[in-house]
């Protein structure tokens, strides 16, 4: 079986708080992708609560987002219209929740991960899976991901080559 992780498209990350022209450029082909993909696709979400000015977080990003019940929280309304699964919630950029997923699937063969930000949640979930799944190959679709910026998206996804995570669409 293939798993598809669609990481953080929530419209505070692709046009709302901290939205790019990155962002919102790769929404088509995050859908294309999500319709096509024979496999199981899950997807994170970024929650935080309304003390988030208060958290770690939120005193090194002092930009309100992706506050539980908002617009922003939502995924992009065209991508959660093709969701089949629970959107897996997540209080930081890893998930320890989407390990668990991946822990009860049976015969996983891949996953691949796309969305936003390559520099940050896409970046620190591959790198959790990859921790705790070692052998199971994981692919980052390049062209279905956003960084905070270009630079800095380049910079993640050359880390992620290192650590033997292939990356396609560069």
């Amino acid at each position: 079986m293939k798993i598809l992780v669609v990481v953080d498209m929530q419209n505070d990350f692709i046009d709302g708080a901290l939205g790019t022209p990155e962002a919102v450029a790769i929404v088509p082909y995050v859908k294309s992708l999500i319709e096509s993909f024979d496999g199981k696709v899950y997807f994170t979400r970024d929650t935080h609560t309304e003390n988030y000015m208060d958290t770690q977080e939120g005193k090194n990003l002092p930009v309100p987002h992706c506050i539980k019940g908002t617009h922003g929280w939502e995924i992009r309304a065209e991508l959660d219209a093709l969701r089949k699964t629970d959107a897996i919630d997540k209080i930081t950029f890893g998930s320890k929740d989407l390990i668990d997923v991946i822990a009860a699937e049976k015969n996983v063969e891949e996953i691949t991960f796309v969305g936003l930000c390559t520099d940050i949640c896409v970046i620190s979930n591959v790198m959790a899976i990859k921790t705790f799944f070692p052998e199971i190959p994981l692919t980052v679709d390049a062209k279905a991901c956003a960084g905070v910026t270009p630079q800095s998206h380049k910079n993640a996804l050359e880390a992620m080559k290192m650590c033997q995570v292939k990356v396609i669409n560069a």
